[in-house]
């Protein structure tokens, strides 16, 4: 029979995880600005779209940083 019991909250590597994800997202809009020059219309539209959802979730995941730096500090 399976242990039906969740796993114990390890929140040990968090920052490191998102801070790894900010620096991937970072590298995303690099990448798709390069991008920009060779498109038009709609597509150009969807990128920049894109890159503003991206920005919008990188200040999110900063201040994920920030809790989780807080509650890494209160252990």
């Amino acid at each position: 029979m399976s242990d039906k019991r969740p796993k114990p909250d390890d929140r040990s590597d968090n920052v490191e995880k998102l801070q790894q994800m900010v620096h991937d997202t970072i590298e995303n809009i690099h990448a798709s600005e390069e991008t920009l020059s060779n498109v038009t219309g709609d597509e150009k539209e969807q990128i920049l779209a894109k890159n503003r959802r991206r920005k919008e979730a990188i200040k999110g995941m900063r201040e994920e940083i920030k809790d989780e730096y807080r509650h890494d500090q209160q252990q």
